[in-house]
């Protein structure tokens, strides 16, 4: 980032207006075709050293930067804890408060899941907008309030414990303000979408943690779901948008057919699904969501199957989002499935989506933004296709084990495969992320 000093008036010599002088910069930026900013002008005042010298490091440009860094190293060691806690190893959690199983979900779903996904549309925003998006001192403190929250989480005082949620609260409401600001601004209509979608996450997110801490561990339950099910509206929207995009421009030989109906029928179908799915805890219906969770992997399928996938087999950042998406798809069509039979548990088909879909899809993005926006070519580290496919094994592994008795089994693998997935992504990555553009 170019920064010029600015002088007020005539030349000074004086130490006070040397003071005010270096406290002046030129600020304003151009975007390049990444995203980054390239160009800086314009007057305002900055902050006095050594602050500044913080803020202006590469980690504090754009949100994607340090949240999936701090995200994906969440979820090695949340996951990490969560398994040795099954097998008996340690015992981290208080006997009051927030439960040990809605901990590793809310870890899992929202300190990692949502956290990247909002880091990756503040990120996307100033592309879209080319409005300066979360950065500096902002995104600093932000991501500090972000860091309190996962200590404060597993606190054993049940005070503490409503003070994280509280945080937790803070944190989405100036996530989503300062996008609602950038899209709004800029008149983005087509990107408004997300704000409602945001906010219901938010809703969701708190009200399983208050659900839990007050005891009704149930409905904690049913909301982390709800909000699956809300997460698999956000990857249809984000990747309907980008994977037919991606595979025309970097599949050899593609062909790509726009499916105009299904992107239309798509929405309409998860909203009912998920207003029937989050009903049908507190309302006894006469049917349940299974032909509406069916019919959307349904549309899915078609849809997958529209943007050629096997055109993508040679390119891993490509064909690991078809795979995500494919994930998404089974999922769903599995979940509805699951209400038909007894063979196959919810929570089992469930698990295809996150991991194969929110954890394959995060991966497959977080590894293509990080080298997009920091100027780079995209071509990952080798070692990222044994991640990718990591990934999907241990998704199949979570599903397929326990229809044959082998549940304890299925969690090992798929813990062990995502492990290995995301550490390597911040092997590779961490350097690239903490270094200024390329």
């Amino acid at each position: 980032m170019s920064q010029t000093l600015h002088k007020i008036g005539e030349p000074q010599t004086s130490k006070d207006n040397k003071l005010r002088e270096s406290n002046t910069q030129k600020f304003s930026f151009r975007l390049a075709s990444t995203g980054e900013v390239e160009q800086v002008s314009k007057t305002r005042m900055v902050m006095p050293a050594p602050l500044s010298k913080i803020t202006k490091l590469p980690i504090w440009d754009l949100a994607f930067r340090p949240w999936f860094i701090s995200a994906t190293a969440l979820s090695v060691i949340s996951l990490s804890i969560w398994i040795l806690f099954l097998h008996g190893k340690i015992s981290p959690f208080s006997d009051g408060g927030i439960s040990p199983l809605i901990w590793h979900i809310h870890e899992m779903l929202f300190g990692f899941g949502a956290t990247i996904a909002v880091g990756f549309l503040l990120t996307a925003a100033q592309t879209w907008t080319k409005i300066r998006s979360l950065n500096g001192l902002a995104l600093l403190l932000l991501t500090g309030i972000w860091l309190a929250v996962r200590v404060l989480l597993l606190s054993h005082s049940v005070n503490l414990q409503l003070l994280a949620i509280a945080l937790q609260a803070l944190w989405w409401l100036v996530s989503i303000g300062y996008l609602t600001y950038m899209v709004s601004r800029a008149k983005s209509r087509r990107n408004y979408q997300f704000i409602p979608l945001l906010s219901a996450m938010m809703l969701l997110n708190l009200a399983l943690l208050l659900a839990d801490i007050f005891g009704d561990t149930q409905l904690a339950l049913h909301l982390s779901r709800c909000a699956i099910l809300m997460f698999a509206l956000l990857v249809g929207i984000v990747g309907g948008r980008v994977i037919p995009f991606f595979t025309e421009r970097g599949a050899d030989g593609a062909k790509v057919k726009s499916t105009p109906l299904v992107d239309k029928l798509l929405p309409v179908v998860t909203l009912l699904c998920v207003s029937v799915f989050f009903s049908g805890h507190f309302i006894a219906l006469a049917f349940t969501p299974a032909a509406l969770l069916i019919t959307a992997g349904i549309l899915h399928l078609l849809r997958l199957y529209c943007w050629d996938p096997i055109s993508t087999r040679k390119v891993p950042l490509l064909w690991s989002l078809h795979a995500s998406y494919l994930a998404l798809g089974l999922g769903l069509l599995l979940l509805g499935v699951s209400y038909l039979t007894d063979i196959i548990r919810f929570a089992d088909a469930l698990h295809l989506i996150t991991i194969g879909t929110i954890g394959g899809m995060i991966l497959a993005m977080i590894a293509r933004v990080s080298l997009g926006h920091t100027g780079r070519a995209l071509k990952p580290h080798g070692s990222m296709n044994i991640a990718f496919a990591l990934i999907f094994f241990g998704a199949l592994a979570r599903f397929i084990l326990p229809l044959f008795q082998q549940a304890s089994l299925g969690w090992d693998i798929a813990a062990a495969s995502w492990l290995i997935a995301f550490s390597l992504f911040l092997w590779h990555y961490t350097p690239i992320l903490l270094s200024a553009k390329h």
